[in-house]
């Protein structure tokens, strides 16, 4: 399995965790993919509300077929408070308690949030992307910072999302007239690669399929219902 890099402690203050964005987002590799993509994981967390109980999920996916080939789920409570911006220090930790049960490598990750696209250049796939050292995608539903033009209505058109004359991902319509997905680089991928996964992992619905199934499963889980089980995958709930 992709071995868990060990950059800081996750009992730390909302001061420190913006130090820590501040510290490791130079760290950042935005790179053309070095080779293809044939494993891909999505990752979401669902909460019950007003509870500090957290369902995080990892799906695994074979491309192009969109297969699923693992899951992973656990169970826990979050410790950080949710401030915008700082969204990888609450929900991170629970991720990669998930990751832990994959018995699958994935080649890549993606995720239903920012990477570069944050005012400090380092949102949750930037922070995962790191500590996982893998090539990461952030595909968020909901624009976080930047300006942007409409993109035309055909799949596969996209404007750049501009902030502070930067240019920090791009406003992606990836089926036929619907609201766009905000793409931006997360670790050791280039934006037109990023991009171009995106496009690959979308089946029918505006949300690509690693971050879509990923969704699908977290609400389950939550929700205390039977999740059938891939050859590999394994479910674990702690707390």
């Amino acid at each position: 399995m992709t071995k868990l890099q060990q950059l800081h402690s996750w009992n730390v203050t909302p001061a420190q965790a913006i130090a820590i964005q501040k510290e490791l987002c130079s760290k950042i590799i935005v790179e053309k993919l070095s080779k293809p993509i044939h494993t891909i994981a999505g990752c979401d967390i669902s909460f019950d509300k007003g509870s500090d109980v957290v369902y995080a999920g990892v799906v695994v996916l074979q491309l192009p077929e969109l297969v699923e080939i693992a899951h992973s789920t656990a169970v826990t409570r979050v410790k950080f408070p949710y401030i915008p911006g700082l969204l990888s220090f609450r929900e991170s930790p629970a991720v990669l308690e998930a990751w832990e049960g994959l018995t699958v490598a994935p080649d890549a990750l993606m995720i239903d949030g920012q990477g570069l696209a944050h005012p400090r250049r380092f949102g949750i796939a930037c922070h995962l992307g790191l500590l996982l050292d893998l090539p990461t995608i952030g595909c968020a539903k909901s624009l976080l910072i930047g300006k942007y033009e409409e993109p035309p209505q055909e799949a596969g058109s996209y404007s750049p999302l501009i902030d502070k004359d930067e240019t920090i991902g791009v406003a992606l319509r990836t089926e036929d007239n619907v609201s766009p997905v905000f793409v931006s680089v997360g670790h050791r991928i280039a934006l037109d690669d990023a991009i171009r996964v995106v496009m690959q992992c979308t089946k029918g619905y505006r949300i690509p399929e690693p971050t879509r199934q990923a969704h699908l499963l977290v609400n389950a889980l939550r929700r205390g219902e039977t999740i059938p089980k891939t050859p590999t995958s394994t479910q674990e709930s702690l707390f």
